[in-house]
């Protein structure tokens, strides 16, 4: 085959990502955050819950993960037998950069009896260190399930951790980190963008800055977010989160009109996730033809990864019905 300096056109890449991906027995999977492109590409498209979920059951000899690192390291934890890809080692994610291993590792240490909760967005080695991994679709349920004689530590992300408190009533201690993306909301756009738009209704991601979400409509989940602008009857909404997820938006909810909410220059682009855009059509074709990069990890990290991820599945699935007896 040709290098992918000939296959310059969409349609050319497209049909040799196909390709490949059927005859490495790959199974493509990509978060709402991805391009539209391969998005429409994917398998399988969701939020780090339904990835996770789908990866630890996925039957595939290989899983080409279209996401940022952690989750290809979460992939590969819960399904070990796999081979896990992902077109750019680079796309790393500026919450788990926040939180290195070593200080996390010293801040836990300075309480020991509390409950290390972990938001996904962090690396293998601090999952490994974590008694329950959570993502933001799943946090709430998983916290009013832990004992409430424990105190609990609550990394790496505060803005979610200060929205989980208000809505359950939990005591956490905070790690300081934040979302590059999220952190970035202007305030001011929202405000202006409310003005003129005043039947619109903002859905917003928890991992925003409070004065955001004090203004939204609806508060949650990539997946949640979804479920609300398709089962609203509004017609028009300002999203508070990273724009890819629009594409999924248009797609489920014709008809209706989106609006991205901009950063604090709007025309910075910086609403916009860098490292999840570091996946193009260009690498993800590189990716399957060369089976690089390839996420591997330490064994026996990985089996100290697993047990609270494994604790997160089973936290986060739905309670069984009370019994007739």
């Amino acid at each position: 085959m040709t290098s992918t300096s000939v296959l310059t056109e969409p349609q050319e890449l497209t049909q040799e990502i196909r390709r490949l991906a059927k005859e490495r027995g790959a199974l493509l999977l990509a978060h709402y955050y991805q391009q539209p492109e391969i998005q429409d590409l994917a398998d399988f498209v969701g939020d780090s819950l339904e990835l996770a979920r789908f990866a630890q059951k996925a039957q595939a000899k290989a899983i080409v993960f279209c996401g940022v690192r952690f989750m290809a390291e979460t992939a590969k934890i819960l399904n070990p037998e796999a081979e896990v890809l992902i077109p750019d080692l680079e796309a790393g994610c500026s919450l788990e950069e926040s939180c290195p291993p070593e200080q996390f590792a010293a801040w836990r240490a300075q309480y020991p009896d509390a409950i290390a909760v972990t938001y996904i967005n962090c690396s293998a080695a601090v999952k490994a260190l974590s008694d329950v991994i959570v993502t933001s679709s799943s946090a709430e349920v998983i916290l009013k399930k832990l004992p409430l004689d424990k105190p609990i530590l609550f990394a790496p992300d505060r803005h979610l951790g200060r929205y989980l408190m208000q809505k359950t009533g939990r005591q956490l201690i905070l790690w300081p980190g934040t979302c590059v993306v999220h952190e970035q909301f202007s305030l001011e756009a929202l405000v202006r963008l409310k003005v003129q738009h005043p039947k619109a209704l903002v859905a917003a991601h928890p991992e925003c800055p409070e004065n955001i979400l004090a203004l939204a409509d609806h508060v949650g989940s990539t997946s949640s977010i979804l479920r609300f602008v398709q089962q609203t009857d509004a017609e028009e909404f300002i999203i508070a989160t990273e724009p890819g997820i629009i594409h999924q938006m248009a797609k489920l909810a014709p008809g209706k009109r989106f609006i991205s909410l901009p950063g604090q220059d709007g025309e910075c682009g910086c609403n916009t996730c860098p490292y999840m855009k570091r996946n193009t059509l260009e690498n993800l074709y590189a990716c399957l033809k060369s089976g690089k990069p390839r996420i591997d990890l330490d064994p026996e990290l990985m089996v100290a990864a697993r047990k609270p991820l494994q604790r997160m599945l089973e936290l986060a699935a739905p309670s069984p019905p009370p019994s007739g007896d």
